[in-house]
C-alpha cells in the first residue's frame, strides 16, 4: 500500500487535521494530517524533561500549519513520561495500599522486592481480611470495619490509593466495595482497582495497580500543560489521545486513569506506522533511532505481545506489553577502536559527528562512507581523511550483524521474513540481511512512529479467569467481549464501529474445574 491521498477529501471539501506526536531518546517527531496525506512533518530534539520538547513539537506543526491550524480537532501523543518518572523516581504520588486477603494472602506483604526509591513512595501499606477463591465465591467475608479505619487513617495523607484482591480478575466485588468505603469515608484522592489494571497474579497485578497510581499526576499534569499550550495559540476543543502499549491509543479522559497503559506506547507506535505506511500485516520491524534500535513483530497489523513477564523500573507486572528486543544500536552510536557502543552522542549528533566536524565516529559517520549516504550540512570527505575504508567496513559489517542477529531472535521459525525498517536511523540498514526476503524502508520511514499514532484505532483489551465448569464457553466469552466493547467506548472509540481483534484461550493446569483464562481485544474508530 502506497502512502497516498486520495482519502484526503471527500465531495470537495476538506478533511479534519489530525496531528501526532511521538517522543524519542533523541528526537520528538510531529506530523500533520489531512485524511490519509501528511501535509505537515518536522523533528525537534527531545529534552530531558521531554515536556518541553513536546511542547516545541506541538508548536512547530501549528506554526507550519499556519491559518489551517484552526482545523486541527485531534492531537495524539506517544510519550514515556509515565516510564521515565519511574525510573527517575521523581513527581510521584504518595500511594496507599491496601491488599484485601487475609488470611490467605499474608505470605508476602506489599511492595516487599521493590527499589527503595520506589518503594518509599508507598507510604502506608495494608492487608485486611477478605478475597475470593478462582471460583468466584468468598475466601472469607471482607473486614468492611477495617476498611473504615483505614480511611481515618491516610485521610489527607496520600494522593492515591491502590486496591488488590486475591482473584479479583474473576469476581471484583471486594475491591469495588472497598471503594464505596473510601468514598462514603470522604476519601477523595483517585483511586486504583487492580482487576482494571492487570490480570492473574496478585503480586504483579498490585504492583501495576501501585504503579498506576503513582503517576497519576504526572498525567494530570502534562494534559493542563498541553491544553494551555492550545488555549495561547488560540486552538480551542482540540481532543487529546495518547498511545497506549498495544498500539491503539485512548482518550485523555482515560489515560487520566490509566496512564501505566502507554509507557510502551512510543514503540508500539512505530510497529503500528510501519503496518499503516507499507499495508504490511506481518512482518519484523526495525525502529532504528538515535540511541537504539528497538525490534519488534508486526502480528496482524498490531505489535505481538510479549508472552513473558514484564518488568518496569524493576518491578514485575503483569500487564501487556508488546515484544521488543532493544540493543544499543543507533545513529549516534559512539564507535571506539572494535567497540560499537553502547554510548551514543544522542541528538548532540549534529555537533559531535566526524561528518559533521566533531570528533567522534559514530555509527551514521560508518554508514555515510559504507553505503554512500548523502546528508545535508555535512562533509563526509572529513571521516575518509581520519579512518581508512577498510576499517570503517568492518564496523558496519559488525553493525549489520547485530542487526541480523536480532532479526534471528524475534522470528518464530527458521524461514526468511519479510523486514521493515523505519526510524531516524533506518537510512542505515543495508538493502539486504540475512534471514530477511525482502528489506522494506517506506516513503516517511522516519516517521513511521508519529504515523502510526496519528492513524491507528482507539482499543481496549480485558482479560478474566473462568471455570467452564461454572459458566459455559459461550457465555464467558460474550460477557468478556461486552466489557472489552464497553471498556473501548470509554477509551473514545465510536460503539458502532468495534470489532473484536482477538481472543486468547489458555488453561491453567494449576487450577481445578476446567479453569481458562481468555483475553480479548477490540479496535474501534474514534468517537
Amino acid at each position: 500500500m502506497m502512502w497516498i491521498s486520495y482519502h484526503s477529501r471527500k465531495g470537495g471539501r476538506r478533511l479534519r487535521i489530525r496531528i501526532g506526536i511521538d517522543i524519542g531518546s533523541t528526537h520528538t517527531d510531529a506530523v500533520a494530517l489531512e485524511g490519509k496525506e501528511l501535509i505537515v512533518a518536522d523533528k525537534v530534539m527531545t529534552t530531558p524533561d521531554l515536556t518541553t520538547g513536546l511542547l516545541n513539537a506541538i508548536s512547530k506543526v501549528m506554526e507550519k500549519l499556519g491559518e489551517r491550524k484552526n482545523e486541527v480537532d485531534t492531537l495524539m501523543i506517544g510519550t514515556t513520561h509515565g516510564l521515565n518518572a519511574l525510573h527517575q523516581g521523581k513527581g510521584l504520588n504518595r500511594v496507599a495500599i491496601i491488599r484485601i486477603g487475609l488470611p490467605a494472602g499474608e505470605g508476602v506483604p506489599p511492595v516487599f522486592d521493590w527499589p527503595e526509591q520506589l518503594a518509599s513512595f508507598v507510604t502506608y501499606k495494608y492487608m485486611v481480611r477478605g478475597g475470593h477463591e478462582y471460583t468466584g465465591e468468598e475466601i472469607v467475608e471482607m473486614d468492611e470495619d477495617k476498611i473504615r479505619k483505614i480511611a481515618e487513617d491516610i485521610s489527607g495523607k496520600v494522593d492515591a490509593i491502590a486496591i488488590s484482591s486475591i482473584f479479583s480478575v474473576v469476581n471484583s466485588s471486594h475491591e469495588i466495595r472497598a471503594k464505596e468505603i473510601l468514598r462514603e469515608k470522604g476519601i477523595n484522592v483517585p483511586i486504583v482497582l487492580s482487576h482494571e489494571i492487570g490480570g492473574i497474579g496478585l503480586l504483579e497485578r498490585e504492583n501495576s495497580a501501585i504503579l498506576n497510581a503513582l503517576i497519576l499526576k504526572i498525567f494530570e499534569n502534562l494534559i493542563n500543560k498541553i491544553k494551555q499550550l492550545l488555549s495561547s495559540l488560540g486552538i480551542e476543543n482540540v481532543k487529546l489521545f495518547f498511545a497506549q502499549n498495544d498500539g491503539t491509543v485512548a482518550s485523555e479522559d482515560f489515560i487520566k486513569n490509566y496512564p501505566i497503559f502507554t509507557v510502551a506506547g512510543p514503540v508500539s507506535n512505530s510497529i503500528r506506522g510501519a503496518h499503516l505506511l507499507t499495508g504490511i500485516k506481518d512482518a519484523i520491524v526495525m525502529d532504528v533511532g538515535g540511541t537504539t534500535t528497538n525490534v519488534g513483530v508486526l502480528h496482524e497489523g498490531y505489535p505481538r505481545e510479549s508472552s513473558s513477564v514484564v518488568e518496569i523500573a524493576k518491578i514485575r507486572t503483569n500487564f501487556r506489553m508488546p515484544d521488543i528486543y532493544t540493543m544499543a544500536l543507533g545513529g549516534g552510536t559512539i564507535v571506539n577502536k572494535e567497540k560499537i557502543g553502547p554510548e551514543s552522542v544522542g541528538y548532540a549528533l549534529i555537533n559531535k559527528g566526524i561528518a559533521w566536524g566533531g570528533d567522534t565516529l559514530t555509527a551514521t559517520d560508518v554508514a555515510m562512507i559504507v553505503k554512500g549516504i548523502t546528508i545535508d550540512g555535512t562533509n563526509p570527505q572529513l571521516i575518509i581523511n581520519k579512518f581508512p575504508p577498510e576499517y570503517l567496513l568492518s564496523i558496519y559489517t559488525k553493525m549489520v550483524g547485530m542487526w541480523e542477529d536480532a532479526i534471528d531472535l524475534m522470528k518464530t521459525s527458521k524461514d526468511d521474513v519479510t523486514v521493515i525498517v523505519v526510524g531516524g536511523g533506518s537510512i542505515m540498514v543495508p538493502e539486504k540481511l540475512k534471514g530477511a526476503m525482502e528489506v522494506i524502508r517506506p516513503q516517511n520511514a522516519q516517521y513511521a512512529n508519529a504515523i502510526g499514532a496519528t492513524l491507528t484505532k482507539v482499543g481496549a483489551i480485558m482479560e478474566r479467569t473462568f471455570s467452564y465448569d461454572q459458566i459455559t464457553r459461550e457465555n464467558a466469552i460474550k460477557s468478556l467481549i461486552g466489557e472489552a466493547k464497553s471498556l473501548a467506548i470509554k477509551a473514545g472509540a465510536l460503539h458502532t464501529t468495534i470489532e473484536v481483534r482477538e481472543i486468547e484461550e489458555m488453561q491453567i493446569p494449576y487450577l481445578p474445574g476446567n479453569s481458562v483464562k481468555v483475553k480479548v481485544k477490540v479496535v474501534g474508530e474514534f468517537s
